[in-house]
């Protein structure tokens, strides 16, 4: 009797912890929405500002934090993919690897701001990249490099050792096993680590800063090495700079579900590639 109550009671806690979630989710995508709705039309999605950015469109900030994500996205997966495969498959277990490992998760602990200015004296100043896309892309792909690695790691060490010993035991070589069973077994998992990696960097505002956003520009970017407005960076300077506070407040909130919808938009595609991707090797 005591066990059973001692099981409805963790329940309801897990239960309590899960509805309190959900309701600050809830609160938080219906105070933008009910804020920001009331912005959103077609000019404003096309069009580019205007006025002093109190008119007119944020076109050029929803394509600048396409760019930068995608960027960014297309930097660290290969990088962080290639690292966990190395850790989990082929380093010998030893202090070195327990080393490495340690100081990829303190180096996930970093402030954002810490990687801006590491970008900023290494891309933009070092390297000459400028303040551009590829500044910022690579700087915001070094930020979820830690993420990146951590989540392929434990999707990696989830696939059975017996999988990996049935393919090598008919002849398969360890590339192989890994690239035709390891891999996709654990592709559920590492886009799990991805869409975590979207959201992270369509929301930074701290490294953009120093190296690829622009205050106000009226046309879009034409290569890798245009300075570019973008979403996270926008709602800043329209809630921060301006002599029109109200009609400023107005498009930051607009900008700030134009932003969520496209992380949502954006994970969503991955949710459903991950859930295709499971119902394949479940």
């Amino acid at each position: 009797m005591k066990n059973h109550i001692t099981q409805k009671l963790g329940f309801l806690g897990l239960f309590l912890c899960i509805s309190i979630t959900l309701l600050f989710l809830g609160a938080i995508i219906f105070f933008i929405t009910a804020r920001g709705i009331k912005v959103i039309s077609w000019e404003f999605l096309t069009q580019v500002p205007r006025s002093g950015m109190t008119a007119g469109g944020i076109a050029p900030a929803i394509v600048g934090t396409f760019y930068i994500t995608l960027g960014a996205i297309l930097f660290a997966l290969p990088l962080g993919l290639a690292c966990a495969i190395y850790l989990c498959e082929y380093s010998p277990k030893g202090i070195v690897v327990n080393i490495i490992r340690i100081s990829i998760n303190n180096l996930a602990g970093v402030p954002s701001v810490v990687f801006g200015l590491f970008g900023l004296a290494v891309f933009v100043k070092y390297f000459k990249f400028g303040v551009s896309i590829l500044s910022g892309s690579l700087t915001l792909g070094i930020l979820v490099l830690p993420l990146i690695i951590s989540s392929t790691q434990e999707a990696l060490l989830a696939v059975p050792q017996s999988i990996r010993e049935a393919s090598l035991s008919l002849g398969a070589t360890k590339w192989k096993t890994i690239k035709n069973i390891v891999l996709p077994t654990a592709l559920p998992g590492i886009l799990t680590g991805v869409i975590l990696s979207i959201g992270r960097v369509a929301g930074e505002t701290a490294p953009i800063l120093f190296t690829a956003a622009a205050f106000y520009t009226r046309g879009f970017p034409k290569s890798a090495f245009s300075e570019v407005m973008a979403l996270p960076y926008h709602i800043y300077a329209l809630m921060t700079e301006g002599a029109h506070p109200d009609k400023q407040r107005a498009i930051a909130y607009g900008c700030s579900l134009v932003l969520l919808l496209m992380v949502l938009c954006i994970s969503g595609i991955a949710i459903f590639i991950r859930q295709r991707q499971k119902g394949l090797h479940g």
